[in-house]
């Protein structure tokens, strides 16, 4: 696929100008304290607002933006330091399936003006971080999407963002290394930071096979690396918990992601709820925090009560020692498998499957 870079010389006549929007606040946020707070789930709240299985969630950026500028409010007003973009699955290849992938620019933009609006408002330092989910295409060799395809699609997107606000890039649920590297490569293009997470779902790995020592070793060769990486969604809190630690052994000094689904999904009267309360949420932040995550947040199911209860954990509860597999199992839950993904006797081969939505 080919896209036109026509009007991106004119990207600032699209952006709102704004006293506190600063492209290094991020960095600057990062370096002052300890922990950040990221949001909770997009669909999850989407969904209780009335969005249908099927719909594409960047389309209500237009057509329902009172609701969009609910979903941000609710994590600012819950004390997140961080939110996400309603343009997950904003790209030219998922839109398609709606009829509207010559709109992925504008849709991804129209998200970031929102929550440009919202994140000014709050009267402190809150971070719009423009979401960008995977393509929804294989990449090369295993699929047809080349690596020029998926720099174009990701970097159509990011430019949106910028042109609407955004604050930082935010790329999640990835499973490829391959798309990673692209996702880097149209940051880049585009003049962005970002940040970039994989979701380690089978073993202890993601989908395409990766570790999370091999996602550490892969993000310091990147060219244009991200401020911060990590792992987000998954099978649930404890696993995404050993993943991190996985981070934190290598010895990195990037800052490392932490957004763990609320609980495991139970379906329950026509509609998916997931288990984890409040108090398990908290939990699981101060876990996450003292496992070596410097900004930590919630994925599919974590609501604005979850946020709450995870920010006054943070706040009131001293870092301690990293919890080891026991307490952590204890406090959160078993683990999906024995292992963590990185003994060689439990290697999985790669499935070419294509990425649920976030939820």
């Amino acid at each position: 696929m080919m896209w036109c870079m026509a009007g991106t010389a004119n990207a600032d006549v699209f952006r709102k100008p704004s006293p506190m929007t600063d492209r290094n606040a991020f960095t600057t946020l990062l370096s002052e304290r300890d922990w950040l707070l990221a949001d909770g789930a997009t669909g999850t709240n989407l969904f209780n607002m009335g969005l249908q299985s099927g719909d594409a969630p960047e389309l209500w950026n237009e057509t329902h933006p009172e609701n969009i500028r609910t979903l941000y409010r609710g994590a600012v007003d819950a004390g997140s330091d961080i939110f996400l973009t309603n343009s997950f699955g904003g790209n030219r290849a998922r839109l398609k399936l709606h009829d509207a992938g010559h709109r992925a620019r504008e849709l991804s933009r129209i998200a970031a003006e929102i929550g440009r609006d919202i994140a000014d408002a709050s009267g402190r330092t809150v971070i719009v971080a423009g979401s960008m989910g995977p393509t929804g295409e294989i990449m090369a060799p295993l699929g047809p999407l080349t690596h020029a395809d998926a720099v174009e699609m990701f970097h159509e997107q990011a430019e949106g963002l910028k042109e609407g606000g955004a604050d930082v890039l935010w790329v999640e649920t990835i499973s490829a290394p391959e798309e990673y590297a692209a996702a880097a490569e149209a940051a880049k293009l585009a003049g962005m930071p970002w940040c970039g997470t994989m979701s380690f779902d089978t073993a202890g790995r993601t989908m395409m096979g990766m570790t999370s020592n091999a996602m550490a070793a892969m993000v310091e060769k990147l060219d244009h690396p991200p401020v911060a990486f990590g792992a987000n969604c998954g099978v649930g809190a404890s696993d995404l918990l050993r993943t991190v630690q996985g981070f934190a052994a290598t010895g990195t000094t990037r800052p490392i992601i932490a957004k763990g689904n609320a609980g495991i999904p139970k379906y329950h009267d026509g509609h998916i709820h997931y288990d984890g309360t409040p108090e398990v949420m908290a939990t699981y932040a101060t876990m996450a925090r003292d496992s070596g995550a410097h900004i930590i947040g919630g994925c599919c199911g974590t609501m604005p009560e979850h946020l709450r209860a995870m920010r006054q954990a943070l706040e009131t509860q001293p870092k301690s020692d990293a919890p080891d597999m026991d307490a952590i199992a204890q406090a959160l839950g078993g683990f999906s498998s024995e292992s963590d993904g990185t003994n060689a006797d439990t290697t999985p081969q790669p499935r070419p499957t294509r990425r649920r939505r976030r939820a």
